[in-house]
């Protein structure tokens, strides 16, 4: 079943300090159809593609399927997930270098040894087509706890080979987000077999938790390299108001909850700060939310009239909304896939087409424009 929310218009809440003004979004005069790839899967979380077009995908419910040839297999020996509220299995990314180690990864919320609390947790493991073997921990972000908001939580590689992934907040923005000695709220950079680069901003920090790249966020639910420059962006969900796009340096404060475009959800604020020295401004910001989920950057030939912009899911709106760039600036916002559904993920192909999991639909691929 699908859930429908009612836009608010944009123009109610323009009354938002604004350091960059957020653009009108408009409808394109001829919207894109898609066929159903696979209606197997719910909540199709995560999406990553082999080289020759394959790919697997996760399921929110904690399965992992393997996609090849018109046919969808569940794969194997996947570890137990906690399914509660945001939380179950999530992400999934395919090493760069697949074809000598064929490795993968996996985000999911993990359970602790008390019922019902849990955190996110990163595992590596090699992939044969059928199963998951060699299962190995590469982090786990403590501590356990019952809330059931925030987890993140998205995997990407840099252009070094370093391993990138988000954790929320998870639901206690007053102690996580501004601390580098907790767990949640941030950015991690790891090498791929989990240990600590020695260049890490805070690896020299007495009680800081080394793997932290970056600080300050909510709950990040979009991470991608950007092909044209190798910069790693993020998009993350802000409460009522104030979803971000962030490009990730190191050490850096990206503000949440000091400074934020949002406020509370029932109407009162929690900061009346937008700017304040040492924190970083997103790149864009939307009012009101649009509840972001995946993205990715087009390349391809094959829609030449997205082509070097990017893609964001939105979950509350049900579209797939276009963001076109000039450079680092957002200068005119689409709304594709009007009323598809909750767009949960996106991602561009190896042989160029777009593909995107759409909650109680499936993963769809997007036809290019005849």
């Amino acid at each position: 079943m699908r859930t429908l929310y009612l836009s608010l218009p944009i123009f109610l809440f323009t009354f938002f300090a604004c350091a960059q003004k957020d653009e009108e979004i408009i409808d394109v005069e001829e919207d894109y159809e898609y066929e159903i790839v696979t209606d197997q899967l719910e909540i199709a979380w995560g999406i990553d593609f082999f080289e020759d077009g394959s790919f697997l995908a996760t399921e929110k419910e904690g399965n992992l399927y393997y996609h090849k040839n018109g046919e969808l297999k569940e794969i194997g020996n996947v570890p137990a997930i906690l399914l509660k509220g945001q939380g179950g299995l999530m992400d999934v990314k395919i090493h760069p270098d697949f074809k000598n180690n064929q490795f993968i990864y996996l985000s999911f919320a993990d359970e602790g040894e008390n019922d019902g609390e849990g955190n996110t947790k990163i595992i590596r493991a090699k992939f044969d087509g059928n199963q998951l073997k060699n299962i190995t921990e590469i982090y786990k972000a403590e501590p356990n706890t019952s809330k059931p908001y925030h987890f993140g939580s998205r995997i990407e590689f840099d252009d070094e080979g370093y391993l990138y992934f988000s954790v929320g907040d998870r639901g206690n923005r007053d102690v996580n987000p501004q601390s580098i000695e907790r767990d949640g709220g941030k950015i991690y950079r790891l090498h791929d077999d989990g240990s600590i680069p020695t260049d890490n901003p805070f690896v020299n920090e007495s009680g800081a938790k080394k793997a932290v790249f970056s600080y300050g966020h909510r709950n990040p639910q979009g991470m991608e390299k950007n092909p044209m420059t190798g910069k790693i962006w993020v998009h993350e969900h802000g409460p009522k108001g104030g979803d971000e796009i962030n490009i990730i340096e190191a050490g850096k404060n990206y503000g949440w909850p000091v400074i934020s475009y949002g406020i509370n959800y029932d109407g009162t604020s929690f900061t009346d700060e937008t700017s304040k020295p040492g924190m970083e401004q997103p790149i864009h910001y939307w009012v009101p939310s649009i509840a972001p989920s995946g993205m990715t950057f087009v390349t391809s030939d094959k829609y030449p009239e997205l082509k070097g912009n990017l893609l964001v899911g939105s979950l509350k709106f049900l579209y797939l909304e276009h963001c076109v760039l000039e450079g680092n600036t957002v200068v005119k916002r689409e709304r594709l896939l009007k009323n598809s559904g909750r767009l949960r993920s996106v991602k561009q192909s190896p042989d160029g087409y777009i593909y995107a999991g759409i909650e109680g639909v499936g993963i769809v691929k997007i036809l290019p424009k005849s």
